[in-house]
Order: C-alpha cells, then structure tokens, then sequence
C-alpha cells in the first residue's frame, strides 16, 4: 500500500501529539469509527525541537490495532539525524516517515534508506526554509512533502497565513503525484482554503482533540473540504 491508495482525494490526518495519552486506545477508536485511515505520529527529540515526544514505544503498542482496522501511521521525525531513527520506525509498524530537509545534509540517501525499510516516504520543511529547497529534497524520490504552518514543536500554534503562498509554490514545483500535505493550526475555516493552495492532506491535532465529541470535530473538517 502507498500514499495514493491512502488517500481519499483528501485527506484528515488525526495528530496523535494532541491526543489525551490517558484514552489512547479510545480515542484511535473513535475517530477510525468516524472514518479516519491515516494517524499523524510526531516524534521530537528535545534538539531539533525542543519538546520530546512520543516515539518508538509508543508506536508499536498502537500499530496493531490500527492496521488491523485498515489505518495507517504516519510518523514526522522531528529529529536532528533521522537516519539514525528510520529503522526504529519501521521495526515498530510505522507506515510511512517523514523526515526534515534541515535535519540532513544528504535527503537522498534519508529517503533511500526508508525505502529499504519497507516505508513510504516524506520530506518537511520549516517556514524559514525557502520552498525550491525543500522542492529540490522531495525530487529525490519523496511522496509527500509536508508544509509546516506553524513552527515544528508545539501543538495549539496558529496557523500562519503566508503558508498559503508556500504551499501553492510547492504545488506548482512538484509533479501531480506528490502530495503536499500541510501541519499546523488548521481548523474549520481555513482547511478549506490550505485546500485550494493545493494541498491534499492534512493534519489536524487541536482542531480534533480538544474537542469533547472527536468524530464530530474530525467529520466537520471532512466535510469543510467537501
């Protein structure tokens, strides 16, 4: 299976950051009831972004029960040497990894080794970093090329309305089989126009989660790009 069998069109992706760790189980459940298929798994190491997160662990306890429910895992390393972490990912039932064009000096080779591993790949980028640079990363033989709106750390950050233009620059420099997802601060009214930019695939964490009902929050955004 890959990113083109996964998504539908468009695509929601429930940020399990935002999640409350005391009802994991629970909550995958319930928004995989609502239709949700692919997971957002961010992990940080405290350097490359100054929380640490969730990780390896973590994942393996969930990935069985969201495969055998027809999900997928979708991890974004935000991790200083990635390559050192791929390999993790995969043996814990990661599905695909996304790693940062600022945290490696050779993408290619990033990229290469997650193929080994059996994973779908990806390439983020932050807001500072111009987008033919992150471009040039996801032609090396990417998937997805993930837009951060927000500054990677932290869940709750606005969204940054110049992520409009970013995301329709990327769009324009990626053939039509990669898809530009986006992360950060998206909700009910602006989903549908991060949509319009040109993304196809989007993260949700607070939009989702701090919700008291989380498959009506998960299927109003569904339907904001309807």
């Amino acid at each position: 299976m890959a990113w083109r069998d996964w998504v539908r069109v468009v695509e929601v992706e429930p940020s399990l950051y935002a999640a409350n760790f005391a009802e994991l189980g629970e909550q995958i459940e319930a928004l995989l009831n609502a239709g949700a298929r692919v997971f957002h798994f961010d992990v940080g190491d405290g350097h490359f972004v100054e929380p640490i997160t969730i990780g390896p662990i973590v994942l393996s306890s969930i990935a069985p029960f969201v495969h055998a429910r027809g999900g997928v895992l979708d991890c974004h390393l935000m991790v200083e040497n990635p390559e050192r972490h791929i390999p993790q990912i995969a043996a814990a039932g990661g599905d695909s990894v996304t790693f940062h064009v600022e945290a490696t000096p050779d993408p290619a080779a990033a990229i290469a080794l997650a193929r080994r591993h059996g994973l779908q790949v990806g390439v983020a980028f932050k807001p500072q970093t111009p987008v033919a640079t992150a471009a040039a990363a996801v032609l090396e033989g990417a998937d997805i090329a993930l837009c951060m709106s927000i500054d990677p750390g932290y869940s709750g950050q606005e969204f940054m309305p110049d992520a409009l233009e970013r995301i329709g620059e990327l769009r324009r420099l990626l053939p039509p089989h990669v898809f530009v997802q986006v992360d950060g601060g998206l909700h009910n009214e602006n989903i549908r126009a991060a949509h319009e930019a040109g993304a196809a695939v989007f993260v949700a964490g607070s939009a989702i989660f701090v919700r008291e009902d989380l498959p009506r929050a998960y299927r109003r955004l569904v339907h904001a790009l309807s």
